[in-house]
């Protein structure tokens, strides 16, 4: 049935701030599941998320609702149609270009494999790093990267790197099959129509950080 709902709903155009939150409905969800939380109510969602429950149910009905009345939601099946709807109910490759600490960070980051995200690689231009691993995985030279995403069906590559250096590789990244680039280099890069591209500016949480502060 949920597939179907999907289905009659793919058509429709959900807004940025609900697929904004979607992330925070599937993270709530894994650690109810962690909790032994078999089925939960809009309301009982909604106070640990710190969000209403008219939220919770009008987002989810974008999708189809899920929700069963006097019953609300089985935790592990919405948990399941949440990654579905995210796309991340399989495996996306993923290579980071810069081994600095911050490519450092995020391949050492346990959970993006429990998300669904396995790093395959690093690559970098210091010949210091290339030939060692990183929270197990190789370091390979920048010169063997689009080779090496396109012979490895990679999705995925996030820039922990210079804006100089962000924009030259992105402009490589266009003739490769590349699906999205999470991008943390100080740059807004618009790539092409068939690479979507995510750009971080952590700068810019701090800032909005302290207007509210402040508010």
């Amino acid at each position: 049935m949920a597939d179907n709902r999907m289905k009659d709903n793919k058509d429709k155009e959900i807004s940025r701030a609900i697929i904004k939150r979607l992330p925070r409905y599937y993270r709530y969800l894994g650690e109810l599941i962690d909790e032994g939380v078999e089925h939960i109510s809009s309301s009982g969602l909604a106070h640990i998320m710190g969000v209403t429950a008219s939220q919770i149910r009008q987002d989810l009905n974008n999708f189809g609702g899920f929700g069963q009345q006097g019953y609300g939601y089985n935790v592990k099946n919405l948990y399941d149609e949440v990654a579905k709807i995210l796309h991340i109910d399989r495996i996306h490759k993923i290579v980071i270009v810069g081994a600095g600490n911050l490519g450092h960070a995020l391949a050492q980051y346990a959970n993006f494999e429990r998300r669904g995200f396995d790093i395959v690689a690093l690559f970098d231009r210091d010949e210091k790093v290339i030939g060692t691993t990183v929270g197990g995985k190789p370091v390979y030279a920048i010169d063997e990267l689009t080779k090496f995403v396109n012979d490895n069906e990679v999705e995925i590559v996030a820039l922990t790197i210079p804006k100089e250096a962000a924009r030259e590789i992105a402009e490589k990244l266009k003739d490769t099959n590349i699906k999205g680039i999470l991008n943390f280099a100080h740059t807004d890069l618009h790539v092409s129509e068939n690479i979507t591209v995510e750009n971080v500016h952590l700068t810019d949480y701090i800032m909005r950080l302290c207007y509210k502060m402040h508010e």
